[in-house]
């Protein structure tokens, strides 16, 4: 199979259909909600807070919120609850999530998305974790990731998951392919074609987008669902302080396995970086959706499903003019 990424592949248009770009149709159902958009800020400390996601379930987006504050997420689960909008929260592995699907359990706090939150998802002990939330509280749709081969989705589908998150080591802030020698960085596109060919359930494409043609690329190669780290960082809404450097406006941005996340220099697979501020987010979304009609209008077709259709040519040298 021959490799490619988002930058050396080009969609091709197809006769258009509606008089308007305006009439295109970018909702996305996903689990028990539908969505304005098939896009999902990234569940890391400087992408998403209580806050964001609040405002993401008023506003019909998807989110997941991150595990770094474990001890809080029975309450951001009932809060939400309180407020009518959906919960949707990341576990990890490790025997003391066991517990957690226990409180959430007998609070009768059941969040109606459940990310199972790992840098390598094909795992025994994965497996187990999902057994134990499907067995405990199946009601919650289960995504479980980080996937890169269709071994590994096929294998995750049939222990229980509902969905499945593809992409190991593609995002801005991840350096795994430098640190270990695997993963997807540098051909996320091509994973994402060859974990489809094995999935039957729905796939999030996790890390690598960097422009808003990027969404509808994913799109015809299999995702249902696209989750964005640092295009979603450095708004008003993310967390974080701005930070002033020579004159301009800066957030911080690091990774979920960076030093600075972990408190510790040890397995070290992401770094920090600087994200140039960009307003609000709701800015940001506007424009991914006008973007993602426009890509709709010249796959020749009204809503998202038209993208999976299209052909495409892969280029050898980028015009980066």
């Amino acid at each position: 199979m021959r490799t490619f990424d988002y930058h050396n592949v080009q969609l091709l248009p197809e006769k258009c259909i509606i008089k308007s770009r305006s009439e295109a149709d970018t909702s996305v159902q996903f689990g028990p909600h539908k969505f304005q958009l098939p896009v999902v800020p990234a569940n890391m400390e400087t992408v998403m807070d209580e806050s964001l996601a609040t405002w993401m379930a008023q506003h019909d987006y998807f989110y997941v919120m991150h595990r770094f504050q474990p001890e809080q997420r029975l309450e951001f689960v009932q809060n939400m609850h309180k407020k009518g909008l959906f919960a949707s929260i990341s576990v990890g592995i490790k025997d003391a999530e066991y517990d957690f699907i226990d409180e959430l359990k007998a609070a009768d706090a059941i969040p109606e998305y459940t990310t199972i939150d790992v840098a390598h998802g094909h795992s025994d002990f994965v497996i187990k974790m999902i057994k134990y939330i499907k067995k405990e509280i199946p009601e919650t749709f289960l995504i479980v990731g980080n996937l890169g081969t269709p071994d590994a989705v096929r294998e995750i589908e049939n222990a229980g998951a509902d969905a499945t998150k593809i992409g190991i080591g593609p995002g801005k802030a991840c350096i795994t392919k430098y640190k270990t020698g695997f993963g997807t960085g540098g051909w996320q596109l091509s994973a994402l074609k060859w974990c489809s060919k094995a999935a039957t359930k729905p796939m999030i494409a996790d890390g690598g987008i960097r422009t808003n043609g990027d969404l509808a690329k994913s799109i015809r190669f299999g995702a249902t669902m696209m989750m964005i780290g640092s295009v979603f960082a450095g708004h008003v809404e993310s967390p974080g302080e701005i930070v002033e450097k020579n004159g301009k406006k800066f957030k911080q941005y690091w990774g979920s396995a960076s030093a600075k996340q972990k408190g510790e220099h040890h397995n070290v697979e992401g770094r920090q970086l600087l994200i140039p501020f960009k307003g609000n987010i709701e800015d940001t979304l506007l424009e991914m959706k006008e973007d993602l009609q426009s890509s709709i209008s010249y796959a020749g077709g009204k809503d998202l499903m038209s993208l999976r259709k299209v052909n495409y040519v892969l280029l050898d040298s980028i015009d980066e003019s």
